[in-house]
């Protein structure tokens, strides 16, 4: 049986296939952001680096859920 991923993460594997970074490079990008909240980023990810609305959302929404934790 295998785990189906959900969510944010789901997302993943087409963000680092589309852009050509590892996930882990965007959360690094917006940890290094500061103090934003969750529109400024997905849109500073759009405008900045070219990211889609989803592709941009689902990055900012798992940070955002490890940052909080």
């Amino acid at each position: 049986m295998t785990d189906t991923v959900k969510g944010p993460a789901s997302y993943f594997p087409a963000i680092e296939a589309k852009y050509g970074h590892p996930v882990a490079y965007w959360l690094g990008l917006l940890e290094s952001t500061g103090p934003m909240r969750h529109m400024e980023m997905v849109n500073w990810l759009k405008s900045d680096h070219q990211l889609g609305h989803g592709h941009a959302n689902a990055l900012v929404a798992y940070h955002l859920s490890r940052v909080k934790a």
